[in-house]
């Protein structure tokens, strides 16, 4: 996974708490940068998701957020990025407990479990994109973590917000989980684990 060695170091990632989607596109960034001085032909494929459902209600275990370990932390979305390979995927989510990258069964069963004991509101979907198409088209100017007075829920990166030529502001629909709206295509729980424990990278 050589083009995904400049991400492998938690510590060394750009991070700020409750912006996981600027997180991953920092990633997105690093290992683009990587790959102008990369002469590996190795053949892989790098995914950003975005988890999310129609209630915004999505539990996820393992994370560094919940204050019990054995309970899940429910969040309106979460954004992590995937290295699929020949020799398998690894995922790369900055705010897990687990492994840092970890191998994708391990993280999709400890994180995700199942939908078969959840209530309906709470089944997870994903959408998955493109590196090339998640930093050609995803902005966002941030307003999405302003409260009613203007004041931020969470503070802001210190660094410009990520905009394009065509968009100041279109995480909505990276969020969303509409098959026809946005970039990439959106699975359940099962499609997501069948398209990631395949053998061969699409």
């Amino acid at each position: 996974m050589a083009n995904c060695q400049a991400i492998n170091l938690k510590s060394s990632q750009v991070y700020t708490s409750c912006y996981c989607e600027e997180n991953v596109w920092q990633l997105c960034k690093k290992i683009k940068e990587s790959r102008k001085l990369s002469s590996t032909q190795e053949k892989e494929d790098v995914f950003v998701v975005f988890i999310s459902n129609e209630n915004k209600t999505v539990p996820l275990w393992k994370q560094s957020a919940a204050e019990d370990p054995e309970h899940p932390v429910v969040w309106d979305y979460h954004v992590i990025l995937i290295n699929k390979t020949e020799d398998g995927s690894m995922v790369f989510d900055l705010d897990t407990k687990l492994l840092y990258p970890c191998e994708f069964s391990h993280y999709s069963n400890e994180t995700f479990k199942t939908d078969e004991l959840l209530m309906e509101q709470f089944h997870r979907k994903f959408r998955v994109i493109n590196i090339d198409d998640f930093l050609m088209h995803f902005a966002s100017d941030r307003s999405h973590m302003k409260a009613e007075n203007g004041d931020w829920i969470k503070p802001p990166p210190l660094y410009p917000c990520i905009q394009t030529s065509q968009s100041s502001n279109n995480i909505t629909n990276f969020v969303s989980v509409d098959p026809n709206v946005g970039w990439g295509d959106v699975h359940t729980l099962k499609s997501f684990n069948e398209r990631f424990l395949e053998n061969h990278s699409r």
